[in-house]
């Protein structure tokens, strides 16, 4: 297929920015309107499919109205925020869009919190209560969220929580809902409610600290959706596979509002199932799908089959997807459009790969036409080097840096502005100013990146997971890829560790291997040797059983560097690097003097 020129990708983003833009901050249109919209011209047309039921965009509208009118007799009203905790299943969105009908934030609750972390973000969004559903009734079971607020229950058949927790609630808010009237709630209850104001809090899912709450507007979900569809081309016949955690932005955001844009229907999984994923859209006709971190690898590390290209799905959307697995995805499952995209939940800029352009996330095709640039990045010093004026410096192609976005701060413009966190102190520590001019503020995403000579941008690693080693900059996720097609590779995760009496981080790999494979020490070394330069070879390979990862498929590498190569940490196999051997060896004491390297030792 012939590379499309400039003005062609110009063209498709043009669209798209004219979506962006459909949305404004004081419009009295809001989700609620959205919701009841798509109930009143689809009102019979599947929107969820779930465990062999099904709900039409009717009847979710009905059990929203319901939840909302619960939700006023327990006390909530407009302007208020209140927490959900659900995992992926139809009530998650019967209470959200009651919450929404009468004015109230839906904050969404990480389903895997507990203690502290839950207590912190319940706190930072101001939540008056919390509608949590059985599954989750666990992770209220802690010192700190005793007598902290009102939890609503949501019964859960699947997963009842234990009879011992059931004291923990002080209303069943899902049986107070199927007495209430159907009929849609009366408009005055959300009066006052704008594009602007808030719709749903989506707590950040970094690999470590307390969560941060993003503020999320009516506006910039419904604008969202916009796009989307729009970018997707997608309509009343597509059926959307929905099985990322809904209380993220990917899930949240991407897939369900462009579901309600197009009218579409979405097969909603508890979570991702390698065995069940084209069994599930070969029974529902699946034709679109998420992808993040490493689900495409886990789909193509299943044993070939005849029938993987017997399907209808022809779109997936999503991040993480390096050229290597793009290709052999392609090849075999015949998947005929990837967006690969680049963005946050609270990101003011993105860049979208509408091309094709296998390990691209996107293309820039004229510097003017976007609120988004790439600065030079210091990965040593953590800053970014000004020139001689104090302005930040513009990459070329080639150069790796930081991806940046200009805030636009106009009353009346949504598309460019940065809603930022509940905390006024994490918003400021996202946004960098007098950058080109004074006055000027960016957003600072904190992902480095490159372009080449076309326009076309290429991931490079998160700051914080680049690191130095032999005063050079190694990418983590560079070092993966030279790893793609190792045999039997299920998850490969790498980062710096701290080695006595040198400077930076040596490179260490966590290897997570297909059950039935063996690590090949030998080959592992072959490949790193042949495909990296000297400073990013790994000095240590760890074999875990399992990869341990956010619940959005993120690698948690901070745990990892804390342990380091200490194997009294963990008891996982430990190699290291023998260069003599050119091979892998186990470790010992001697195996580490041929290398050079003392003992590991924690840092403080």
């Amino acid at each position: 297929m012939a590379a499309a020129s400039r003005e062609e990708t110009q063209a498709i983003l043009d669209r798209r920015s004219v979506a962006a833009g459909l949305h404004t901050p004081k419009q009295t249109y809001t989700m609620a309107d959205r919701i009841e919209e798509c109930a009143a011209d689809s009102g019979d047309h599947v929107f969820i499919y779930y465990g062999g039921r099904s709900y039409t965009y009717g009847e979710a509208n009905a059990r929203g109205n319901q939840y909302a009118r619960a939700a006023l007799k327990l006390g909530l009203k407009c302007g208020d925020a209140c927490g959900v905790a659900l995992e992926n299943r139809p009530e998650f969105f019967f209470a959200l869009w009651g919450l929404a009908k009468i004015g109230v934030t839906g904050s969404m609750l990480n389903t895997h919190l507990s203690g502290k972390a839950l207590r912190h973000s319940l706190t930072i969004t101001g939540a008056k209560a919390a509608i949590v559903g059985e599954e989750c009734l666990p992770n209220f079971d802690c010192p700190e969220l005793k007598d902290f607020l009102p939890l609503w229950k949501v019964a859960d058949p699947e997963k009842p929580a234990p009879a011992a927790l059931q004291g923990l609630y002080s209303a069943d808010i899902g049986q107070m809902a199927e007495a209430e009237d159907r009929g849609n709630v009366d408009k005055a209850l959300r009066a006052g409610l704008i594009g602007e104001s808030t719709f749903v809090h989506i707590f950040t899912s970094g690999t470590t600290g307390l969560p941060k709450a993003a503020i999320t507007s009516h506006m910039r979900f419904l604008s969202t959706g916009e796009v989307m569809q729009l970018t997707t081309d997608t309509g009343k016949g597509d059926v959307f596979y929905c099985y990322l955690p809904l209380f993220h932005g990917a899930a949240l955001m991407s897939l369900t509002s462009a579901a309600l844009r197009a009218r579409a229907s979405m097969v909603v999984r508890r979570r991702f199932s390698t065995s069940e994923f084209w069994n599930d859209v070969r029974k529902y006709k699946i034709t679109l799908a998420q992808y993040v971190g490493e689900i495409c690898r886990y789909l193509l590390n299943q044993p070939a089959m005849s029938e993987d290209r017997n399907h209808t799905l022809k779109t997936v959307m999503g991040a993480g997807l390096s050229a290597d697995i793009w290709g052999r995805f392609v090849d075999r499952f015949g998947i005929q459009h990837i967006f690969e995209g680049w963005g946050a939940t609270e990101s003011n800029g993105s860049i979208l790969n509408v091309d094709n352009r296998p390990g691209s996330f996107g293309r820039v095709p004229f510097w003017e036409k976007t609120n988004v640039r790439l600065v030079r990045y210091d990965v040593e010093n953590d800053t970014h080097p000004r020139d001689e004026n104090g302005r930040m410096i513009l990459c070329q192609p080639g150069e790796v840096g930081e991806l940046i976005a200009f805030i636009v701060n106009h009353p009346d413009i949504g598309a460019g502005r940065f809603e930022g966190y509940t905390s006024a102190e994490a918003t400021e520590k996202k946004i960098l100013r007098n950058v080109f001019q004074d006055g000027d503020a960016w957003f600072s995403s904190g992902d480095l990146a490159r372009y080449d000579s076309e326009g076309y941008f290429n991931f490079v690693d998160r700051i914080g997971d680049t690191f130095r080693w032999k005063s050079e900059n190694v990418s983590t996720s560079e070092v993966s890829e030279a790893f793609s097609d190792y045999p039997g590779l299920e998850v490969l995760t790498v980062y710096g560790v701290k080695v006595p009496d040198h400077e930076g981080r040596a490179g260490m790999a966590s290897v997570v291997l297909d059950k039935d494979r063996d690590f090949d020490p030998a080959l592992f070394y072959k490949m790193a040797v042949e495909r990296l330069p000297a400073y990013a070879v790994p000095l240590f390979v760890r074999l875990s059983p399992q990869p341990d990862m956010t619940s959005t498929f993120k690698l948690r590498r901070v745990d990892l560097q804390r342990q380091g190569y200490d194997p009294g940490r963990f008891n996982d196999p430990l190699f290291v690097r023998d260069d003599s051997a050119r091979a892998y060896v186990p470790y010992s004491v001697d195996a580490l003097a041929r290398l050079g390297v003392k003992p590991f030792v924690a840092e403080t």
